[in-house]
């Protein structure tokens, strides 16, 4: 693909993806985190499109990302459902971490709905447990609106105060404990990686306020609420962070 990743050939790379695959009305957007698999009851899941394919950089490989995005369809509408995401330890730039999230909302989607596998920083919060995020903490130094990014698909200083929505969040609280998994809310806690935290580190990020730690979810979120995108995040705590065990 010849386009350039800037905002103008991102708008190219969603019409070239509308006339290419037909999605219809793109409802929302969902994220599989590392070795998760997303299913959505209730739509078909049409074709599973290789990103590489669609989007104008190099990809690289990482063990649990598929690095496509299925289309689930249902009558005139779709979902786009993202197996696996880009990481800013892999070398990508923010705009290429994002970028999927642009794609989606270009296409129109309202809603993100991401997931994460980190660590936990709660002693109480046992592996297998889903942290419903409240909110985050960034601290991997960047942030995808830097540059002329921050100007196009939304405004400059987008207000982050209620970055995940406190209706779905709701939603989901509910629904966990229906299907009877250790749900708790938190705070998640954005690293830039790839080398796991020292005891020293996880004992200051205890310290500041942060639930669960990881290295990805917060360059989409806030990509997918400055294009005004409402936002989920469920973290499946995969194991107890450094110096708790």
């Amino acid at each position: 693909m010849s386009v350039e990743l800037t905002p103008d050939g991102m708008r190219q790379v969603a019409e070239e993806f509308r006339n290419q695959y037909q999605p219809g009305r793109v409802c929302a957007l969902m994220v599989a985190g590392s070795g998760l698999e997303l299913e959505v009851p209730g739509w078909e899941a049409a074709e599973e499109i290789d990103l590489k394919e669609v989007l104008p950089f190099a990809l690289q490989t990482l063990m649990g990302h598929r690095q496509t995005v299925t289309l689930w369809r249902r009558e005139g509408e779709s979902l786009m459902v993202l197996n696996g995401r880009f990481h800013l330890y892999q070398g990508y730039r923010p705009e290429e971490v994002v970028a999927p999230v642009r794609l989606a909302g270009l296409l129109g989607a309202e809603v993100m709905i991401a997931t994460n596998a980190p660590g936990s920083l709660d002693p109480a919060i046992e592996p297998g447990s889903i942290v419903v995020v409240t909110d985050h903490i960034n601290l991997q130094g960047s942030n995808p609106l830097v540059g002329e990014w921050g100007k196009e698909f939304g405004p400059q200083f987008p207000d982050m105060s209620e970055a995940y929505d406190r209706g779905l969040r709701e939603l989901a609280m509910s629904a966990a404990k229906d299907a009877g998994f250790s749900v708790h809310e938190g705070v998640y806690v954005a690293l830039l990686g790839p080398s796991f935290e020292t005891p020293a580190e996880i004992r200051m990020l205890r310290a500041v306020g942060g639930t669960v730690v990881g290295m990805s979810t917060v360059p989409e979120v806030i990509a997918a609420r400055h294009m005004g995108m409402k936002v989920l995040v469920l973290s499946f705590a995969a194991n107890p962070a450094a110096g708790l065990v």
